[in-house]
């Protein structure tokens, strides 16, 4: 099976160099090609993208752009769609992930972009949406509008399907001349919807494209760099680094790195009613997509003090971990991965060997790995790839300060808690710099319209223009209805 990837307007696909990747999974193979640009082509790629925008994407109402990724959203949701078909068939070979965590995580994340919920993107953003179609009176006098980067570059990282799908739509959004980059670990959505956007309206089709280039390439991502004047970032710490250093001064640099996800759970949330689908939700947050997203739990602080201690609650998620490994079966491991992972468990094995409170549940030959400790541990990183490090603490308090001094890497974390404990540990969490608070069960999909990072999706992405009432006073003055 080959697959194309990638959406280049003006470029034929007989000018371009062609680079194939191979996948295999699940017992199948794919291979897709993958563009390599030239300097030349990847400056008229440029070009086009930004003239296009200029003349038709800039022009269209914030209502318009919504409906068009309504419709596209609505075929990729469609399971009897050519493209939905395509998706479903080709990304769990792809990613390696099984059929089913992709079909079912697919269609949880697509619905996000369905119109209601742009809807919601536009209004957590602006007071009023249609500041993005022309001026709107602003509360402290004078009028307002919002306008969208003219050539928005988005360096995509990871293999989490659709991903890039949440600042792509926000790039359109704002209706900004858009250029992205996919990544080899999951090449190929993007485009896809890229293409189904210029079926439905073949001009929009040319305010956007989708490139690749192989990671590291300096000098190609140096020239993407230097046609963008905003760039949306994602990956590691050092490669963030990186492209901050190379890119303009001028260009508005938005980068998110990596992070730590975490949950916490109140002794009111642990009776025999409740321990069990809770811990059968915090099972599904780890094993979906093998804990890649940057919201993915690697740690879980449980208070004592329940009718389900903490070591049972994490024999419980041992359990769902175990009956999950059957339904959704973990994808196949690296060389790498598969090392990590081993070496991780067995760090944790000869530790429990000092520690009579600490315990590593399951076998070594066990797809997933649970770590019970009793002794009160600081936030850290897992092996990934559901390993999961259940650490026991008196109450939630005790939980602020062992994760304040990651503030960096702190974003989403998931708490089950009564209201009143709710709030308060909210307070203290989003002090020491977590972002997002969440159920479990939903840890890997954020709602409509979440700032990631703490930050605005659109917002961040456009420059306001203020006519100040004085222009605006002035002008009467020269009417030609003053007399």
């Amino acid at each position: 099976m080959i697959e194309r990837a990638g959406h280049l307007p003006a470029l034929a696909v007989g000018e371009v160099e062609w680079r194939e990747l191979d996948f295999a999974a699940w017992g199948e193979s794919v291979q897709v090609s993958v563009p390599v640009l030239g300097a030349a082509q990847a400056r008229a790629l440029a070009e086009h993208v930004r003239e296009n925008a200029r003349a038709y994407l800039k022009t269209l109402p914030v209502a318009q752009i919504v409906a068009t990724i309504d419709k596209a959203i609505a075929r990729l949701l469609d399971r009897d769609d050519p493209w939905r078909r395509k998706a479903d068939a080709i990304l769990p070979i792809v990613t390696g992930y099984d059929r089913e965590t992709v079909r079912l995580g697919l269609s949880g994340y697509l619905r996000t972009f369905r119109a209601p919920q742009l809807q919601r993107f536009l209004a957590e953003d602006f007071a009023h949406p249609g500041i993005l179609d022309a001026f709107q009176p602003a509360m402290k006098g004078g009028f307002t509008r919002a306008y969208g980067p003219e050539l928005l570059l988005h360096i995509w990282a990871g293999n989490v399907p659709g991903l890039s799908l949440w600042s792509l739509i926000s790039g359109l959004l704002v209706k900004a001349g858009t250029i992205g980059k996919v990544a080899s670990g999951e090449p190929l959505l993007a485009g896809w919807f890229a293409q189904i956007l210029a079926e439905i309206d073949p001009k929009l089709g040319e305010c956007l494209a989708i490139v690749w280039w192989q990671g590291g390439d300096v000098e190609s991502e140096g020239i993407w760099l230097a046609e963008a004047d905003t760039i949306v970032a994602y990956g590691g710490n050092e490669a963030l680094t990186a492209i901050r250093d190379r890119a303009p001064v001028t260009a508005r640099f938005l980068p998110h790195g990596h992070k730590i996800g975490f949950g916490a759970i109140s002794a009111a949330a642990l009776d025999t009613r409740r321990a069990g689908p809770l811990a059968r939700l915090v099972a599904h947050d780890v094993i979906r997509y093998e804990q890649q997203g940057c919201y993915s739990p690697q740690m879980l602080f449980v208070a004592r003090g329940g009718r389900v201690s903490p070591r049972e609650f994490a024999e419980l998620v041992s359990q769902e971990l175990a009956r999950f490994a059957h339904t959704h079966p973990r994808r196949a491991l690296s060389v790498a991965e598969a090392s990590g992972v081993s070496a991780w468990r067995s760090t944790e094995e000869m530790r429990a060997f000092d520690a009579p409170g600490r315990v590593v549940l399951g076998d070594a030959g066990d797809p997933w790995s649970v770590v019970c400790v009793e002794t009160a541990e600081a936030l850290a990183p897992s092996a990934l790839y559901r390993t999961l490090k259940v650490v026991a603490v008196d109450s939630l308090d005790d939980v602020v300060p062992l994760v304040a001094p990651f503030r960096p890497f702190l974003q989403s974390a998931a708490v089950a808690a009564p209201p009143r404990e709710l709030f308060a540990i909210a307070e203290r969490l989003g002090a020491a710099g977590v972002t997002r608070i969440c159920a479990f069960g939903q840890m890997t999909a954020p709602e409509a319209g979440w700032h990631n990072d703490g930050r605005f999706n659109l917002l961040d992405l456009v420059t306001i223009t203020e006519i100040e009432s004085t222009a605006e006073h002035a002008a009467d003055g020269f009417a030609g209805y003053v007399d």
